[in-house]
C-alpha cells in the first residue's frame, strides 16, 4: 500500500531531513531579532507581512540619531545661554527715596491728580477741588495697579478691577482689601514735595 505524500515524513524510525521545521528567510515564523535563537520547543512571535528584522546597522544608526540630537540639544543651550542672560538688564537694587519734590503750587491745578515717581514707586498726589492737598501710594491695595483720579467721581480710582478710594484713602468700593499707604506732603513757599510718613 503507497502512503499518501507526507506521511513518510511522519513514519515511525523515519529520520527527519536537517534543517526541516526550521525557520526559514523571509518565513513570518522567523526569530523576532537577528542573530538571536529561539529556546527549543518554542515559536516565535509573528510578524506583519513584509516587516523587516531588526539588524545592528539599524541599532547604531539609531543610537547615531539619538547621540546627535543630544549633542546638538546641548550645544544650542550653552550657545543660546549667554546670548539670553546678556539680553535680560540686571536687577536693580531699589534706591532709598525719602522725598520728592512735585513742583510749583501754581503749576498744580485744583481737583486734579498727579502720578509721581518716588524711587521705583508711584504715588499719586491730589489735590481738592478746596485747594488741599493729599498723596497715598499709587499701588491699589488688590492687585497692585495703577491707580488715578476719577474727577467726575471725587474719588481715586483703580481701573482693574473697579476698586475705589476716598480722598482720605480709604477703601470704600470694590475688591481692595485695605486703604492706600498715606504719604506726608510739605509745602514750603510755592514748592510742594511728597516724603514718607515716619
Amino acid at each position: 500500500m503507497i502512503s499518501p505524500p507526507g506521511d513518510n515524513a511522519r513514519a515511525p524510525g523515519r529520520k527527519v531531513p536537517q534543517g526541516a521545521g526550521q525557520a526559514l528567510p523571509g518565513d513570518w515564523r522567523a526569530p523576532h531579532s537577528a542573530g538571536e535563537p529561539l529556546p527549543s520547543g518554542t515559536v516565535a512571535p509573528p510578524r506583519a507581512p513584509g516587516e523587516p528584522l531588526p539588524s545592528a546597522g539599524q541599532e547604531r544608526r539609531d543610537f547615531l540619531k539619538l547621540a546627535l540630537g543630544g549633542g546638538f540639544i546641548a550645544w544650542a543651550a550653552a550657545v543660546l545661554y549667554p546670548v539670553f542672560s546678556y539680553l535680560k538688564p540686571p536687577k536693580q537694587a531699589e534706591v532709598e527715596v525719602t522725598n520728592v519734590k512735585v513742583g510749583k503750587i501754581g503749576q498744580i491745578e485744583k481737583d486734579s491728580g498727579t502720578i509721581v515717581r518716588f524711587g521705583s514707586k508711584p504715588v499719586i498726589l491730589i489735590r481738592t477741588a478746596a485747594g488741599e492737598f493729599h498723596a497715598f501710594s499709587a499701588t491699589c491695595t488688590h492687585l497692585d495697579c495703577t491707580v488715578q483720579y476719577k474727577k467726575d467721581l471725587g474719588v481715586i480710582w483703580c481701573a482693574c478691577h473697579n476698586g475705589k478710594y476716598d480722598l482720605t484713602g480709604r477703601n470704600i468700593s470694590g475688591p481692595p482689601p485695605r486703604p492706600l499707604e498715606e504719604y506726608r506732603v510739605i509745602v514750603q513757599g510755592d514748592e510742594v514735595s511728597v516724603s514718607r510718613n515716619t
